[in-house]
């Protein structure tokens, strides 16, 4: 990554690993992100599957995103700038996983995420208020499977010793799609 910033910064790889995990990735998969900010995500799923679609409300995310991709040689990224609702409303694209990012307009988002995606949809939350959304959402859609409460800690030394650090914990809720 460059020394450049966007708010909210990259997926820890810990949190990233678990989340790619549990979106079951296949070499023939389309996936879909909705919140790429840095890119981190698309990058790492883009390695696994054939096409990801990474779509950022933000200009100067997706113009990051677009900058790490390139430095990482991937070349099966479409990147979109668009607010997720506007994009998917209009998508008649079917994806087989979709990794959620972002909380803006969820609860209006995740009906369209269920309807375009065949099987796994991820969220990862570290608010409260979009762990909520999300969980209530998903139950509404009868699609919610789980939440994973995630805290990572890792060691720094200090006076020729370790301890730990911990990681600002992430939520992970997973759901199923309905798309055929």
């Amino acid at each position: 990554m460059s020394n450049e910033k966007l708010p909210g910064g990259p997926t820890q790889d810990e949190i990233m690993a678990i989340a790619l995990f549990k979106l079951g990735l296949r070499s023939s998969d389309c996936m879909l992100e909705v919140g790429c900010g840095t890119g981190k995500i698309s990058i790492a799923t883009a390695q696994i599957a054939s096409q990801v679609y990474a779509i950022d409300r933000k200009l100067e995310a997706i113009q990051y995103a677009k900058k790490e991709a390139k430095k990482s040689g991937v070349k099966n990224i479409k990147f979109i700038n668009s607010e997720a609702t506007e994009f998917l409303s209009k998508n008649h694209r079917k994806f087989d996983c979709a990794f959620i990012g972002g909380s803006h307009q969820l609860a209006e988002m995740l009906p369209l995420v269920a309807q375009c995606v065949r099987r796994s949809i991820v969220v990862n939350a570290v608010l409260l208020n979009t762990v909520q959304t999300a969980v209530t959402t998903m139950k509404q859609l009868e699609i919610f499977h789980e939440i994973i409460h995630v805290q990572v800690a890792r060691s720094h030394e200090v006076a020729k010793s370790h301890m730990f650090k911990p990681i600002d914990p992430v939520y992970i809720i997973v759901g199923e799609g309905r798309a055929c």
